[in-house]
């Protein structure tokens, strides 16, 4: 497992005390597992996801990813409506562990409304949070 100064952590992400990404791009938020959730899951097998136009509520389980060492369920960082999955992951769910801000991002969602993104945490608060 990587120490906590070796993780990926970009600035343009938020993050929720549950170890996923949300980036904002116009009027969708894309969310995946960060690098310390994929790290300490291990070699990812199987991403279970919702179905496109399913709509959830910050902080529903909205699927889970299974590896090598465990099952962990995935928490919505904002409210909306999914409008794509990450199909390539059926194929390849290593993606997640292989680079999990780009090509192993995990749904694409339509906000109900974008301040939730304003209670989730920047790089700085993350790190603090997981140093305890």
């Amino acid at each position: 497992m990587k120490d906590i100064n070796e993780l990926n952590l970009p600035e343009d992400v938020k993050y929720t005390k549950d170890h996923e990404w949300a980036k904002a791009d116009g009027d969708t938020v894309t969310i995946g597992i960060n690098d310390y959730a994929q790290d300490q899951l291990g070699e990812i097998v199987f991403v279970e996801m919702p179905a496109v136009g399913d709509s959830f509520s910050a902080e529903d389980e909205f699927g889970s990813v299974e590896s090598v060492k465990a099952v962990s369920e995935m928490y919505m960082p904002i409210s909306g409506e999914i409008v794509a999955i990450n199909e390539d992951l059926e194929d390849a769910p290593e993606n997640v562990n292989e680079d999990c801000y780009q090509s192993g991002w995990i749904i694409k969602v339509k906000p109900s409304d974008l301040s939730e993104m304003d209670a989730l945490m920047d790089k700085a608060a993350y790190l603090e949070m997981l140093k305890g």
